[in-house]
């Protein structure tokens, strides 16, 4: 699990899965809620298209950090979604946009 930033776009990589979400990787997200609340970028692109893998937990996950970019005022956009991840992600009821 790893999240790069720079500026209005962020991607993510790796596996999103439960063994994954170790403290630092956590931490990692907190920073850039931070970055986000501290900046004056309001849209944010998140590539996904490296995420090899994604549970159950990284969905609740994702769900929440992209929730919390929306309280801070900072509209995320999900993009380059995998077929499988798109599915999944709609099962759950996610508004993705693509």
């Amino acid at each position: 699990m790893k999240l790069l930033i720079n500026g209005a776009m962020a991607q993510l990589e790796g596996n999103w899965t439960l063994p994954e979400m170790t403290e630092r990787n956590i931490n990692s997200l907190v920073v850039s809620l931070d970055q986000a609340g501290s900046g004056c970028e309001k849209n944010l692109m998140i590539d996904c298209k490296h995420i090899e893998k994604i549970d159950a937990s990284g969905l609740q996950l994702l769900f929440i950090w992209l929730h919390c970019f929306r309280l801070l005022g900072v509209e995320p956009e999900l993009v380059n979604l995998a077929d499988d991840l798109q599915k999944s992600l709609q099962v759950v009821g996610f508004r993705v946009c693509c």
